[in-house]
């Protein structure tokens, strides 16, 4: 069964409810904005390639903004012209690309943008995305603790009680459990650095935002 996002601009919406996104991708602005100068400086690409992978809602509209407004801040401090900007957003086949476009119609009517060029791109990003060596930036903000799938152990009917009434690891979760999720993360974010190295030019960077727990003491 695969999971999405609660679909358009209702309350019940992930538009409407992602205000944890929201304030992670405030905080790490600062970061976003020195990884979006440093690709210019060092690559400094006539067309710019850039991928936010599992952003969507208004968090998509901030982080497209934010690129457009620093790449053209780091063009004008150094004098060159600003490259053309290409965004690919990345999401599950299921989820609500629609919302998403209607949502950058509406923002580009009320405020003037720098030429860029906004694109779905439906997909896991436990697969292949692009083509190798095309894209200068990725970004992923609160997506990759999503695994690809239920550990193999857990798969089956013998096993699947243990965790059973939770997706997620608690404090009434077997170590068994832990290791199984511990070691399935492993394997998934593995394939996602291997995926996104033969798709990523030279000199290109990615931001990366996790969510975590501090300390817990199933993992003890």
């Amino acid at each position: 069964m695969a999971l999405h996002m609660v679909a358009g601009e209702g309350e019940d919406s992930y538009a409407k409810n992602s205000r944890l996104q929201e304030k992670a991708m405030l905080e790490i602005r600062p970061v976003l904005e020195k990884v979006v100068t440093d690709v210019c400086a060092a690559v400094c690409p006539r067309t710019m390639v850039v991928a936010d992978l599992s952003t969507s809602g208004p968090n998509a509209l901030r982080f497209v903004s934010d690129v457009i407004r620093v790449t053209g801040d780091c063009c004008r401090r150094s004098r060159r012209d600003p490259p053309e900007l290409q965004f690919f957003l990345n999401d599950m086949p299921g989820n609500d690309f629609n919302s998403l476009f209607r949502s950058f119609a509406r923002r580009s009517k009320k405020m003037a943008m720098a030429p860029h060029y906004v694109v779905g791109l439906p997909g896991s990003f436990y697969t292949r995305l692009f083509p190798g060596r095309t894209v200068h930036f990725f970004h992923s903000s609160y997506s990759l603790m999503w695994l690809s799938q239920l550990p193999t152990e857990l798969q089956t009917n013998s096993k699947i009680h243990l965790n059973e009434g939770n997706i997620y690891i608690t404090t009434t979760t077997p170590p068994s459990v832990v290791r199984m999720y511990q070691e399935q993360f492993q394997k998934d974010f593995l394939l996602f650095l291997k995926l996104r190295s033969k798709e990523l030019v030279s000199g290109g960077q990615m931001l990366l935002t996790f969510l975590g727990r501090k300390k817990n003491s199933v993992f003890h």
